[in-house]
């Protein structure tokens, strides 16, 4: 049985890079199903922490046939899909794209349940994006910070 499938998505980040978080949101409109998920990082950037909601939400569903929408005010993410720059990056081989290990990851799940990416303005009294942006924002202060391994390694050397 295929659904259709809602999720809201948000990144923060205090200083860009700096310590971040995303705030998920899932629900499956008719059905009293919903469900939030939220990590923080203790150095990482604002679009590493849009995309990173996404990947982990669509890490979430357990079958490929639902009809999944994704509401997200992260441009960088939206636009990515909506106006296919993503298949310049992959034309590319991913050269000169920020983000490749994240955007790389995303693909495969992208390919698998094919979402609708729907653009809604941030900070505008939306109610999910406002509940995603509150606990990606909590994410990014609480004490229990995970590390953005990639970036991390990558930004070693004193360049940020």
């Amino acid at each position: 049985m295929s659904f259709k499938i809602e999720i809201f998505t948000d990144g923060a980040c205090s200083g860009n890079p700096g310590p971040g978080g995303y705030g998920i949101l899932m629900r499956v409109p008719g059905k009293k199903y919903q469900k939030t998920f939220s990590k923080g990082f203790r150095k990482t950037t604002n679009n590493r922490m849009e995309l990173m909601a996404v990947i982990v939400a669509l890490k979430q569903l357990k079958t490929n046939d639902n009809d999944v929408h994704i509401f997200t005010d992260s441009k960088y993410v939206a636009d990515a899909i909506n106006q296919k720059w993503i298949l310049g990056w992959i034309k590319r081989s991913w050269k000169n794209v920020k983000n490749p290990d994240l955007w790389k990851e995303f693909y495969q799940l992208y390919q698998l349940h094919q979402p609708k990416f729907h653009w809604i303005k941030g900070h505008a009294g939306h109610p999910e994006n406002e509940l995603c942006d509150q606990l990606a924002v909590a994410a990014s202060k609480s004490g229990n910070l995970e590390i953005d391994t990639f970036f991390e390694n990558q930004n070693e050397g004193g360049l940020f």
